[in-house]
C-alpha cells in the first residue's frame, strides 16, 4: 500500500490532472482510502469509502484546483 501511495505522489503533474477528470477521479478516492488506512485514520476510512460509493460530483473538481495550486488533492490527513 505504501507504494502505491509513493507511487501515485510521484506521478507527473499532467498524469495528476488525467487522472483527476470525472470518471477517472476514482483513482484519487482509492488514493484517499490508502493513506487513510496507512494512516489508521478512522474517520478518514469511512471518509474516502463514502466519496468512492457516492461519488461527490464536484471532487473532481475540487481535486483539480487542488493539483494545479499544491500538486496534491484535497484530503484530511
Amino acid at each position: 500500500m505504501k507504494s502505491f501511495i509513493k507511487g501515485m505522489e510521484g506521478l507527473a503533474l499532467w498524469i495528476k490532472i488525467i487522472l483527476a477528470l470525472p470518471v477517472l477521479d476514482i483513482v484519487w478516492n482509492i488514493y484517499r482510502l490508502a493513506r487513510s488506512i496507512n494512516k489508521n485514520s478512522v474517520i478518514g476510512i469511512v471518509l474516502a469509502v463514502l466519496l468512492i460509493v457516492i461519488g461527490i460530483p464536484f471532487m473532481w473538481l475540487v481535486d483539480i484546483i487542488c493539483l494545479l495550486i499544491t500538486g496534491k488533492v484535497l484530503w484530511i490527513d
